[in-house]
């Protein structure tokens, strides 16, 4: 049986997030979509493959593909951008959670009117700006390999920028006198990309009020934080091609291209049988313990989080296979639903992760360093989860299995594909095969072998568009805030904030103690407030210069980020993993929060340990450094 998940939610629980943004019947004609989704996919495709025959030919001939490379940097530019546009015409891009909170209503419709004109006026700006990087690249003629420019790659931006910026005025109301309200918002966003004196030299901080209202009543939040960035900048007279630049630069950076590969190989996982063979794997071996079923839970739902990055497809995907299991076996709904709530971010730290990827790659640290780093830390939290398993198991009663050897192996030869999957990525990274983007497009290519070829799950002629299409969506929501977001950083640093940060901190702080319990608090409030890659970048370049400040080991840093902000999705009141439970599982937000607090505790606790015991993160390093 295949796990099929409604397009809009596997985006990554942005349907729950703005639901007013996400339900208005307009939509992009069929033969539109049929060829956005068809180029996204092929783009996508092409990403996947050129890394493997760069694999084939470097073993077998010794030579490589002469601009493989820059090629598959810039198609990660296509597949980035053009996924927004595609999220923006779903209604799945990433915004907070407040705006869940507003009546329903002329105050909701309001809300959305006046989120989507803001919005839509900052994807005008980013779009005057894209189209000057694209001039200017032009007169330079710059080329990525043989005889392909650099500008005509870029040509996406301006492209993806406008479409989303007409698309958010489209979805914002089902009325056209709510949509002319919100092209005033287009409009302005126009007449400043034209005339950006008119703003020059005023203060930039009414501008950014108007943002963080429109960011809580909706809007999207890469419409914060490039909307902040292009006003700072336009305040000190730069225009917002400054932003753009960092957005190119960050999308064509070598490793980027890593995370829509194993985001795509995490896809064809969900849509295909895996999630069932891997329960019964699971199951067989692990259900004869005492709180089986939970541990269970546990270890699967940390297994599709590895390739998902925390994007809501583990909760939407597996919550409707997992629920019942965790009721038929005798556990109380009210733990199945907190156990549900916490393992849907569960896993963040076990390699391939994605965000271990993007805080290596913001850090500047080795990749490879960070996956061992975040391998222990990752059993504590996955152990703390198993032991309240047992001990709910104890408390209500729950019968134990038998344990079955036929079974078992049975079970293991069933679901032998996807349970070798970690080994194949593991091996081939950690063992110098393959550079971590063709290790996460020899993951993408077994993920489609298995479930399209092997098992059949997959039609090609049925699902092919549908899930690259998906993939591509949940992949652009993200890397549109990650554009943004690197220009905001690049004017932080250009106003010497993490400076300034550091100086307070060592004039007020002087244990290293005291300050860890304070990035704790600091930490935990930014993970409920934004999404884990947003994050990265905005706040790694803060807390870094900290780190080395207090004599924090660079890894340990990485691994403290990441688990406080797999904490802060199970953060009341706007935590993620909150909002995509009580979506997925048709429960009040309020009895979800109420029921994930007791995991929200013992991960809690979970991350002390972590940030208190250095060696957790650090002791691994130090063998796999011998072993070297």
């Amino acid at each position: 049986m295949s796990v099929s998940t409604d397009p809009r939610a596997v985006s990554g629980a942005e349907l729950p997030l703005a639901p007013h943004l996400s339900g208005s019947p307009t939509a992009a004609p069929f033969r539109a979509r049929h060829v956005e989704d068809l180029l996204l996919g092929l783009a996508l495709l092409l990403m996947f493959v050129l890394p493997l025959a760069e694999i084939v030919l470097r073993r077998l001939a010794g030579i490589g593909i002469p601009g493989s490379i820059p090629i598959v940097q810039h198609l990660m530019l296509w597949v980035g951008f053009l996924g927004a546009a595609i999220a923006a015409r779903e209604g799945t891009l990433l915004a907070l959670a407040t705006g869940a909170f507003l009546p329903e209503g002329r105050v909701r419709r309001f809300a959305a009117i006046f989120s989507a004109a803001v919005a839509a006026a900052i994807a005008a700006l980013l779009c005057r700006g894209a189209v000057d990087l694209v001039v200017g690249e032009r007169e330079t003629g710059t080329m990525v390999a043989g005889s392909i420019r650099a500008w005509t790659a870029q040509l996406v931006l301006p492209i993806s920028f406008a479409l989303i910026a007409v698309r958010l005025v489209a979805r914002s109301s089902a009325t056209w006198r709510g949509r002319s309200a919100a092209a005033s918002g287009l409009a302005i966003g126009l007449v400043l990309a034209l005339w950006p004196e008119l703003v020059r030299g005023r203060p930039a901080w009414p501008g950014v009020a108007i943002l963080l209202a429109a960011a809580g009543l909706g809007a999207p939040i890469f419409a914060l934080l490039g909307g902040a960035a292009v006003l700072l900048f336009l305040s000190e007279g730069v225009g917002p091609s400054a932003i753009l630049i960092e957005t190119y630069q960050l999308a064509v950076s070598p490793t980027l291209p890593s995370i829509p590969l194993f985001t795509l190989a995490g896809f064809l996982l969900a849509e295909g049988g895996a999630p069932e063979r891997l329960l019964r794997v699971f199951r067989a071996m692990f259900g004869w313990m005492p709180g089986g079923t939970a541990v269970v839970c546990g270890l699967l739902s940390t297994f599709f989080t590895i390739f998902t990055g925390g994007s809501g497809v583990t909760i939407l995907a597996l919550g409707g296979l997992l629920l019942p299991a965790l009721l038929r076996d005798g556990y109380r709904e009210r733990f199945s639903l907190g156990l549900l709530t916490a393992t849907g971010s569960l896993g963040l730290l076990l390699p391939p992760a994605l965000p271990l990827i993007l805080y290596a790659i913001v850090a500047q640290i080795p990749i490879e360093n960070i996956f061992i780093g975040g391998i222990l830390p990752g059993m504590v939290l996955i152990g703390l989860t198993a032991a309240w398993g047992i001990l709910e198991s104890a408390r209500s009663h729950v019968p134990r299995r038998r344990f079955r050897l036929r079974e078992a192996g049975a079970a293991l030869w069933e679901g032998k594909w996807e349970v070798m999957l970690p080994v194949v990525i593991l091996v081939a990274f950690l063992g110098g095969y393959a550079t971590v983007v063709e290790t996460a497009a020899l993951a993408a290519l077994y993920a489609f072998v298995s479930q399209v070829v092997i098992h059949r799950d997959i039609s090609l002629r049925r699902d092919f568009r549908r899930v690259f299409a998906e993939c591509g969506a949940t992949v652009g929501g993200v890397l549109v805030i990650l554009g943004v977001a690197v220009g905001f950083t690049n004017y932080l640093i250009d106003a010497d904030v993490p400076g300034r940060l550091l100086a307070w901190t060592q004039a007020y702080i002087h244990s290293p103690y005291i300050f860890l319990l304070g990035l704790n608090a600091f930490l935990l409030i930014v993970g409920c407030l934004m999404d884990i890659f947003s994050a990265t970048f905005v706040v790694v370049p803060l807390i870094v210069p900290l780190g080395q400040a207090f004599g924090i080991h660079p890894v340990h840093l990485g691994i403290i980020f990441i688990a406080n902000l797999e904490l802060g999705y199970l953060t009341p009141p706007v935590g993620l993993n909150l909002f995509l439970a009580s979506y997925r599982f048709k429960r009040p937000l309020m009895e979800v929060t109420a029921a994930a607090l007791p995991m929200l505790a013992i991960l809690g606790f979970g991350v002390l340990i972590i940030t208190y015991v250095p060696w957790l993160t650090t002791g691994l390093l130090g063998i796999f450094g011998k072993l070297r």
